[in-house]
């Protein structure tokens, strides 16, 4: 039996982990041929952690089992009646895979609700290169404003706005705040990084909707605390170089706020196989890209096709690691009951919780009814994530990254790189490509 998985997140590594050894060739498709633990990529983004540190090739976490083998593509088309996945490769060439089951765990991208033109100004966070592009933009932000005299110019590069409150938004703004308080304070001589405003916006009426009220409570005065400016109720309807547009949902004037930094966390949608893959299938998807799936976790009448994770679309399963993992091992365990004779089992996803960190000593953590925050949730929040860590090297560095971090201030990876002037895909904010207006073709380029 030849099973095809695409992905190679939560959903695709786990469910690849449990058939190792199993007498079936299993195919793991990524377009970056690593797994990446995406629930601390902000700490990536803001410097605390290396991308070493949360992600691991797929070689090295499968070189164990002789039965999986790793490719580097992107799916791009499918013909469900020959079995057949066609993959691009990163030179646009193509390639062929075929299957006699296939396994969909390719996850979510960044949403700009229609409003795609918001990503050359505010960059999202779902891949590695996010992260990087976003620790780019915030540590050279201070760096602007260190050249600059006072004024409203300066003030512009020590505003940092984030769309978004769910826990990628409250962590981000959180750690952009503790970043500028602690780490930062003394590093500076024209300006004090403390004075650095981190605004947050979101349509909601409370941060952290999915947490219970008492949680999003106690998340909401940490974060004034921190010194974080929120700003509930309102939509992002415009970004720019200079800053972002707001409109309140109650009614009202538009406001403008100036932001030389602009982060987006406000909302996610299918991968573009996952929408071609619905088409083709002739299967439900609602708005998001999410496609309808059986009890087993099967689209109806391709009950060889398995879509798992931010992807399956059925009893309001939650986007969460958790949700992926143990679909992977559900969709493993269909394959080896088939394998015996058995017949499948329905997927009953449980519950393991939710949990945010928003600065040091104060995290929440939601399992069924028991609810913690501060430092006890902060705790429980730290062994939760080193426990999925994937690999046992990772998990004793970023123990020893975060007790050197709470000792004594300090993110050991903060390097960053401003990338080449002529490159469009690595632009940064003084090129010819963030000017408000493009240069005609015949002009000449800035000078670097």
């Amino acid at each position: 039996m030849r099973v095809l998985i695409i992905g190679g997140g939560f959903g695709g590594l786990f469910c690849a982990r449990r058939l190792g050894g199993v007498d079936v060739a299993v195919t793991v498709l990524d377009r970056t041929a690593g797994h990446l633990f995406q629930p601390l990529l902000y700490q990536c983004a803001t410097g605390t952690l290396s991308i070493g540190q949360i992600s691991r090739p797929l070689r090295e976490e499968f070189e164990r089992h002789r039965n999986v083998t790793t490719l580097l593509g992107e799916a791009v088309d499918i013909d469900p009646q020959a079995r057949r996945v066609t993959a691009r490769r990163p030179d646009e060439t193509t390639f062929t895979i075929d299957y006699d089951v296939l396994v969909v765990a390719a996850g979510m991208r960044q949403s700009y609700f229609g409003n795609e033109q918001f990503a050359h100004w505010a960059p999202g966070m779902k891949t590695l290169d996010d992260a990087l592009h976003i620790r780019q933009r915030v540590f050279t932000a201070f760096e602007m404003a260190e050249t600059l005299p006072p004024g409203p110019e300066r003030d512009g590069w020590l505003t940092f706005a984030v769309a978004g409150g769910g826990p990628t938004g409250v962590e981000l703004a959180g750690q952009i705040r503790e970043m500028a308080t602690r780490t930062l304070a003394n590093e500076f001589h024209s300006i004090e990084p403390e004075e650095a405003r981190v605004l947050l916006f979101d349509g909601g009426q409370r941060v952290l909707k999915a947490f219970a009220p008492e949680l999003g409570e106690k998340a909401t005065r940490s974060l004034q605390k921190l010194g974080v400016e929120l700003h509930m109720g309102v939509h992002v309807t415009h970004v720019d170089r200079d800053g972002v547009t707001i409109s309140p949902k109650a009614g009202g004037s538009d406001e403008h706020y100036p932001a030389r930094t602009v982060l987006w966390t406000a909302g996610v949608e299918a991968v573009p196989f996952a929408r071609h893959l619905a088409q083709v299938l002739g299967a439900e998807s609602d708005r998001s890209g999410r496609i309808a799936v059986g009890p087993d976790l099967s689209v109806e009448g391709y009950p060889e096709i398995f879509v798992i994770g931010d992807l399956a679309g059925r009893e309001n399963l939650p986007g969460v690691a958790e949700n992926a993992m143990q679909g992977g091992l559900h969709v493993a365990s269909c394959i080896r009951r088939e394998l015996a004779g058995k017949p499948r089992r329905p997927f009953r996803y449980r519950d393991l919780g939710s949990a945010a960190y928003i600065a040091r000593g104060q995290a929440l953590l939601q399992v069924g009814p028991v609810k913690v925050a501060g430092v006890l949730g902060w705790l429980a929040w730290g062994l939760l994530h080193i426990a999925f860590l994937t690999g046992v090297r990772n998990r004793f560095s970023t123990v020893g990254t975060w007790l050197s971090t709470i000792a004594r201030a300090s993110r050991s990876h903060r390097a960053f790189m401003l990338g080449a002037t002529d490159l469009p895909d690595q632009h940064y904010t003084w090129t010819v490509w963030d000017s408000p207006t493009p240069p005609p073709p015949d002009a000449p380029a800035e000078p670097s």
